[in-house]
């Protein structure tokens, strides 16, 4: 029985420090209003989001069409980099990518966080097998587990990913047998 997942990687949201409620900016609602377009005839069964506001707000618009709430799962959030602000974010995310067990003070390294997000799909594998599910999260945690099946997807990956992004992930049972690009930014 194959189940489809459709991780959906966030649109732009207006920069606060407040991860938890940041919202999208202006171009990413007219951004996620093209996620819904995109995703409304792929026959969704389940809506599962990060807590977080921006990735709730990418998916919401699908809520109306496939009549389904947004189930909130808390491990989906995006990785904590570090508890304070770092000078250089590019140095910061390039060094946990190149050592996975290093992580900067109070933040998670990429095998916590990777194990707490392949965790979740896990979950959602085992709940939800033979459905389709869009899942709104992270691009480091889509990443992360997406990285976990696949090697190639790796910090190289992310940094060409766009936001919003969407990769169909299919599996038999729990083993992974294709990956596909639906976003389009035109």
């Amino acid at each position: 029985m194959i189940t489809n997942l459709y991780f959906v990687r966030h649109a732009h949201s207006t920069y606060s420090s407040d991860e938890l409620n940041r919202p999208l900016s202006e171009r990413g609602k007219e951004d996620a209003r093209k996620v819904t377009e995109i995703l409304k005839n792929q026959r969704i069964d389940i809506l599962i989001s990060s807590p977080y506001k921006r990735a709730l707000q990418t998916i919401e618009g699908l809520t109306g069409i496939v009549g389904i709430e947004i189930v909130v799962e808390e491990d989906f959030k995006e990785r904590l980099l570090s508890e304070r602000p770092l000078n250089d974010f590019d140095r910061a995310i390039a060094k946990v990518w190149e050592d996975y067990s290093f992580c900067w003070e109070g933040g998670e390294s990429n095998v916590v966080a990777q194990n707490r997000g392949v965790k979740a799909l896990e979950k959602v594998l085992e709940r939800y097998e033979g459905k389709n599910i869009a899942i709104g999260t992270h691009g480091n945690m889509m990443v992360l587990i997406m990285n976990y099946l696949d090697k190639r997807f790796d910090f190289t990956f992310w940094k060409r990913l766009d936001m919003p992004d969407i990769y169909k992930l299919s599996f038999d049972d729990r083993r992974l047998i294709d990956v596909k690009r639906l976003w389009n930014k035109s």
